[in-house]
């Protein structure tokens, strides 16, 4: 009996060793797997992702910078508009999948923001003074007319040119823009209050700030949010950094968007597109009300999206872009084809 005893506790500890290795083979294999796609998903990133061919030019005595893809031609390019705290390097997935178009694509820097952020330090930086920057930039490359596309205080930029120069826009896509008072998130807020503060900081003391920012507005991408903070944190991270942030942040005003949402035109002369993450803490709400002031047809919605969509969804805000191009391409009385959702 004794030996039946032992001989059953021994099959017993058997079993409970082939679960254990069993165990350990699955985690294993779970994690030779999670491994292979990393690798699989930094091939298709490298394949998908736009060097950093940066212009500069002395306009209106600021040195502006830009990003320039492609070759200018007779149609009108492609200009590409960025937020706070981001800089061109933003567009860096969405440029190469516009690459078959064949349009030039140019992705402007806002002055005092991304590597540029030493031109603001002196400057107006609002939305509406990047307006008459923006007009002057493209005056100094000869550019008449563009599709423009804008993200976050970038389409802000972009409503007030509306209301300013329609001519000078052949197409305009907004995605995950600032509109009426849906801005700005609370940490960029709180910054604009302890701007004299956080201008006296060293670099290493604003990166919480900083990523606290970030992360107010999110990623749905846990990959993407760590790459994205680390290539953004660039420009802050030089000795003027947080000096340059905290003039950011004071020039941040939802006065600005709500002026200039009551001039907007209610039946714009170019098409118009809006691309919005339903999960953006830029309202889906804000979406909606910005697209009925502008008759703007259904909005493309990215479902789960949150703010950083160039990044997170360059695959679908690519393919808005695309179709503003063929609309722009076949004129103005081009029938709406976009999706209301993915």
């Amino acid at each position: 009996m004794a030996r039946d005893f032992s001989e059953a506790r021994s099959r017993k500890r058997s079993h409970k060793g082939r679960w254990a290795l069993a165990g350990l083979a699955a985690s294993m294999a779970w994690a030779s797997w999670q491994k292979r796609q990393a690798l699989k998903s930094s091939r298709h990133d490298q394949l998908h992702t736009a060097p950093e061919l940066s212009r500069s030019a002395v306009v209106n005595g600021m040195l502006m910078r830009w990003e320039e893809h492609g070759e200018r031609s007779d149609q009108p390019p492609v200009v590409m508009l960025h937020g706070i705290p981001t800089n061109p390097r933003i567009w860096r997935h969405v440029i190469p999948r516009l690459a078959d178009t064949g349009v030039c694509c140019l992705a402007w820097e806002l002055v005092g923001f991304g590597w540029s952020i030493n031109e603001g330090l002196t400057r107006d930086i609002s939305v509406t003074a990047q307006a008459d920057y923006l007009i002057a930039w493209l005056d100094h490359q000869q550019i008449e007319r563009a599709t423009l596309v804008g993200h976050d205080i970038g389409g802000g930029v972009l409503q007030a040119l509306l209301t300013l120069h329609p001519e000078r826009i052949a197409g305009l896509v907004l995605v995950d823009s600032v509109a009426f008072d849906n801005w700005p998130v609370p940490a960029v807020r709180t910054a604009a209050q302890m701007a004299g503060v956080i201008e006296k900081l060293p670099p290493a003391l604003l990166r919480p700030l900083f990523h606290t920012a970030l992360a107010n507005l999110g990623h749905d991408s846990t990959r993407r949010d760590t790459q994205s903070a680390a290539l953004l944190w660039g420009p802050y991270s030089q000795p003027t950094g947080p000096a340059g942030f905290a003039h950011q942040a004071r020039c941040m005003n939802t006065g600005d968007t709500e002026a200039i949402a009551a001039r907007l035109p209610l039946t714009p002369t170019m098409p118009v597109q809006l691309v919005w993450g339903d999960q953006d803490p830029l309202s889906l709400a804000s979406a909606e009300r910005l697209a009925a002031r502008l008759s703007a047809p259904a909005m493309r919605r990215i479902p789960g999206g949150r703010h950083f969509n160039p990044e997170d969804h360059p695959d679908i805000v690519a393919d808005e872009i695309r179709r503003m191009i063929a609309r722009v391409a076949q004129g103005p009385d081009t029938a709406e084809v976009s999706d209301t959702a993915i």
